[in-house]
């Protein structure tokens, strides 16, 4: 599966019903050693920007935590700094009420695009 069709797989699974985190995470499950469903279990917690909008996106903590089990938590902060910076030039921010915030009627960032962003931010990062 290529990068395109892994962010179209975590759009269609946050539209489903998951959380950001969650869609971002299951969509890069094969890049880990651990099951979608694992992932998703792990991941469940990080819904709305882990304090009900007021933190990070959950669609980039997915990113990081499929960053820190693919590195094995080796060069992980490295990696999540690049993930941070490609999301945020894709999205225009990283936090999610700053994501959510209404301009001219729509938010800066949808969360399917937030999604999509993480997983295209994540495969440049690591060249898939």
């Amino acid at each position: 599966m290529n990068i395109e069709e892994r962010a179209e797989k975590a759009a269609k699974l946050k539209m489903s019903g998951y959380n950001c985190c969650q869609a971002v995470a299951a969509a890069l499950a094969d890049e880990t050693n651990l099951s979608e469903e694992d992932l998703m279990k792990l991941s469940a917690g990080f819904a709305a920007g882990m304090g009900t909008m007021e933190a990070t996106c959950g669609a980039l903590i997915g990113a990081n935590i499929v960053a820190g089990l693919k590195t094995e938590g080796q060069g992980t902060v490295r990696q999540s700094a690049n993930l941070l910076r490609n999301f945020k030039e894709r999205c225009g921010a990283t936090v999610c009420k700053d994501l959510k915030a209404m301009t001219d009627g729509k938010p800066l960032c949808p969360c399917e695009d937030c999604c999509r962003n993480a997983v295209r931010a994540y495969g440049e990062v690591f060249n898939i």
